[in-house]
């Protein structure tokens, strides 16, 4: 029997239909987190509700969302009234609601908004500011609840890819009123411990449940820890302020544990690498030396050593006689210098010359005596001053006068009473 086709339109139709007959569906209260919201300028609201697990459209149609006393925004938490039916041209299923209100977890993501932006103003998150992790840390601290998936996971993780690290866990609260308390004072006591690096975490849950990574106190002693820390809050489509302060974040304390220790059969592959390349590198030496040593055995040097001697000895002969014969012509032309010196006129015939300088003195002493004044006084002549100044004038000199007289044995001063011509 030829079976009958039916077009798309009619089977969601009929999917519709089906959906609206049921009472169940027709009045429905949701809670969830808002995503991908969209403002229509008509004034529909689209968006998506969503919660750890699940997620649904949603429309809401000017009409409802004109006494909403609120603006949504992604991430903000909503308690919402509706009906759940299916928009036919694409066959999605969705919520059309009717009313909605702000969830108490709303709140949360706001007060989160404002830490957020409170911190990174002060540059808790600033990536200059975050600390390498250690290539192979020897000991790991691990802050988390002592019992779960969380700490299990890590552990095991460590262990099975990096066994020879030394772990410490430091059991805390993970949630609740005094779990951000224990979070900071477990971190501060981690300081005393020596360790390489820090993993602090816990497994997924509501924002509620990983509202104490979201405290302020807990980002702070994060930050002040001079170890370095991993984030391991298992929620991994949403950061928490703990992942935006600490050093490195994971997506899951799995991820952390991986990211916190390298893979022992990667290391073993790496130094049997090494162990290859060193070996190569090894065997290129011997054989370059080999070459040398082989190089040199085939030298004339050792295969004929008495010759090389001989060689050495006749060169040294050779210097021999060279400085010899440098030392005999330098000594030859010292000996003709001196002969030279020696035969000059002044040592052949010093007294003559002698004689000459004498002579030669005496006229130079007579020109000296005759240029004199004093040898012009000694022949009857004076000199005559006034005021220091030597008179060669008549008409330079007034009666009254007074001269000073120079002669030959001494001088005197006397007084002008007359002149002439």
């Amino acid at each position: 029997m030829e079976p009958k086709y039916v077009t798309i339109s009619l089977i969601n139709k009929a999917i519709k239909n089906v959906l609206d007959v049921q009472p169940f569906l027709q009045k429905v209260y949701l809670k969830g987190e808002i995503s991908n919201y969209k403002g229509h300028s008509r004034g529909h609201l689209y968006f998506t509700l969503k919660d750890e697990n699940s997620r649904i459209n949603a429309v809401m149609f000017a009409s409802h969302a004109s006494s909403l006393k609120f603006t949504p925004e992604d991430g903000m938490n909503v308690l919402v009234e509706g009906r759940i039916s299916v928009y036919e041209p694409s066959g999605a299923y969705q919520v059309y609601v009717d009313a909605m209100r702000e969830d108490g977890v709303g709140n949360l993501y706001l007060e989160y908004e404002k830490l957020k932006k409170k911190l990174e103003s002060e540059g808790l998150f600033d990536e200059k500011l975050k600390k390498p992790i250690p290539k192979y840390p020897k000991k790991i601290g691990i802050i988390t609840a002592p019992t779960g998936a969380a700490v299990r996971d890590i552990i095991s993780t460590i262990k099975r890819r990096y066994p020879i690290a030394q772990t410490i866990l430091f059991p805390t609260l993970v949630q609740g009123e005094l779990a951000k308390d224990n979070i900071v004072k477990q971190i501060q006591t981690a300081q005393n411990y020596d360790l390489d690096l820090i993993i602090c975490g816990r497994g997924g849950g509501s924002i509620e449940d990983l509202w104490a990574f979201n405290e302020e106190c807990v980002a702070r002693a994060i930050y002040d820890s001079k170890i370095p820390i991993i984030s391991a809050v298992g929620h991994e489509p949403d950061f928490t302020i703990a992942d935006y302060v600490a050093d490195l974040r994971a997506p899951t304390p799995t991820g952390a544990a991986e990211m916190a220790v390298p893979n022992l059969m990667d290391l073993q592959t790496l130094i049997k690498q090494y162990e290859i390349r060193l070996n190569e590198h090894i065997n290129n030496k011997i054989k370059n030396y080999q070459s040398r040593l082989d190089s040199l055995k085939d030298s004339y040097a050792l295969k004929n050593p008495l010759a090389v001697y001989e060689i050495k000895e006749q060169k040294l002969d050779n210097y021999i006689t060279t400085l010899n014969n440098f030392i005999k012509n330098k000594l030859e032309q010292a000996i003709q210098k001196l002969s030279s010196i020696k035969q000059k006129y002044i040592f052949t015939n010093p007294h003559n010359i002698y004689e000459k300088k004498k002579y030669e003195y005496e006229m130079l002493v007579n020109k000296a005596l005759l240029l004199n004044p004093l040898e012009i006084l000694n022949k009857g002549f004076s000199v005559v001053k006034k005021d220091d100044k030597i008179i060669k004038n008549v008409q330079d000199i007034e009666i009254n006068d007074k001269i000073s007289i120079t002669m030959s044995q001494g001088s005197l001063i006397a007084k002008v009473e007359s002149k002439g011509e």
